[in-house]
Parts: C-alpha cells; sequence; structure tokens
C-alpha cells in the first residue's frame, strides 16, 4: 500500500452498508486498512454483516441505527468514538428510492426520501463533525449519484434528495476546511445493486443502458472502491467540496 492511501488503524462509519453500494465501500475501505463499522436499521443485518466480515479477517464492529433518528445517532457515534475509536472517515451512503410519477406522489413518501437521502447526510454528517473538529482532523464522502446532475422519469423525489446532497457537500466543505475535514462525494452512475434491481431485470432498460453509457455496461459496485480509497486518505487532502462521476461516462456524453 502507498503511504498516500494508507488508512491503517483508521476507524470508517458507513451507513447503510449492510449491502449493495455500502458494503463495497466498506469492504474497500478495510483493504486499505480501515477498521469499519457497519450501519442499517435492521440490527439483525448488521450483525450477520459484520459476522460475515470478521470471518474474512476484516476488521468490523456493529453500528445498528436509523440514520433519520437523531438520538439513535447521537448514541451510535458517542458508542463508537468510546469503544472502537475516533471516527475518521465518514460515508454517508444510506438512500432510498420509490418510483412514481410525481403528480401521484404521497406527501409522505416524498419525505421520507428526502429525509433519508439528504437530512440522514446532514445528521450523521453534524455529529461526526463536531468530533472531527476538535482534532482537527477527518474525512467525509457523501454518496452521491448521476441524479445529482440529471433527472429520470418517477424519481423526482431521489433526484431532488441526490442533488441536494451535492451542494450539501459543498455546504459541509466550506463550513470545515477551517477545522482539517475534506468533504468530497462520490456519484455512482447505474450500477448493479438492490436499489436497481427493477431496473437490471427490465431488458428494455438494459438494452438502453448499453447504448447509453459509452463503457457499454452496468457498474460493478467493486469499481467504486478506489474512488472511495482516494478520497478518505492522504491523497485528497487538498481536495474538497467536488464530486467524482463514476458512471463509465455516462454524465461526459450526450
Amino acid at each position: 500500500m502507498h503511504p498516500l492511501f494508507d488508512l491503517t488503524g483508521r476507524v470508517a462509519l458507513v451507513t447503510g452498508s449492510t449491502r449493495g453500494i455500502g458494503l463495497a465501500l466498506a469492504r474497500a475501505l478495510a483493504s486499505a486498512g480501515a477498521r469499519v463499522a457497519i450501519n442499517g436499521r435492521d440490527a439483525a443485518a448488521v450483525v450477520a454483516v459484520v459476522a460475515r466480515l470478521r470471518a474474512d479477517g476484516v476488521d468490523a464492529s456493529p453500528a445498528p441505527f436509523d440514520v433519520t433518528d437523531e438520538a439513535a445517532i447521537e448514541a451510535a457515534v458517542e458508542s463508537l468514538e468510546r469503544d472502537v475509536g475516533p471516527i475518521g472517515i465518514l460515508v454517508n451512503n444510506s438512500g432510498i428510492t420509490v418510483r412514481r410519477p410525481l403528480e401521484d406522489f404521497e406527501t409522505a413518501d416524498w419525505e421520507r426520501v428526502i429525509g433519508t437521502n439528504l437530512g440522514g447526510a446532514f445528521k450523521v454528517g453534524r455529529a461526526v463533525a463536531r468530533r472531527m473538529i476538535p482534532r482537527g482532523t477527518g474525512k467525509v464522502i457523501n454518496v452521491c449519484s448521476i441524479n445529482s446532475e440529471l433527472a429520470r422519469y418517477s424519481i423526482t423525489p431521489y433526484v431532488t434528495s441526490k442533488g441536494g446532497l451535492k451542494n450539501l457537500t459543498k455546504g459541509m466543505a466550506i463550513d470545515w476546511a477551517r477545522h482539517g475535514i475534506q468533504v468530497n462525494g462520490i456519484g455512482p452512475g447505474y450500477f448493479a445493486t438492490d436499489l436497481t434491481a427493477p431496473l437490471v431485470a427490465d431488458a428494455e432498460f438494459s438494452a438502453w443502458l448499453g447504448k447509453r453509457v459509452p463503457a457499454g455496461r452496468w457498474g460493478d459496485v467493486k469499481e467504486l472502491g478506489g474512488t472511495a480509497i482516494f478520497l478518505a486518505s492522504a491523497a485528497s487532502d487538498f481536495m474538497t467540496g467536488q464530486v467524482l462521476y463514476v458512471d463509465g461516462g455516462l454524465t461526459a456524453s450526450v
């Protein structure tokens, strides 16, 4: 491991990391030496994932909580800092979506998507930053999306949340740069995950994607790992407020 990318001993909290992109990012950070805290709302799922990771030799700890619950966030972060170590890396990955034409959206669904994807990143980010600030160091990575830039039919609340997350990334970066904290984002394109399963199963959509994405395929979540390690490491110490799009060229093409 090149010293610039070495995360040995650093504690990384990854929200929404029991599966999909979050789990892939946790594994990537662990491969660079980080001690990872696995998060999700389902405590049993968190414990099961931690057990699997430990069996693979990963230094993993459970951190079950709902990213919309301020009291639960505070208790979990305090527990991690006390029992595992100071959180040096935070990955705000938790996200949900609901597919429906905008005119048919219930207000409750709108608020649930915005509250999880955008509000959750703010709440967890604030709790962790309050502890990073006195230490004068820290890395925050917000998992944005190509939908931080582009809209798509039937997922307007998701698009809105991810557009907001892009600017929350910039706001966090500006407020916390003076404290030695860098805040950046990863913007995944189309990756095969549980969240995108309906689209992966849609032959017409997958055919469209093969033509629309210059790389000609769905992404593999493992292909996000290098970007996460870079943004979590000393290699990105003078970079803040940016979003790196990992999308097979989609946002670069028309």
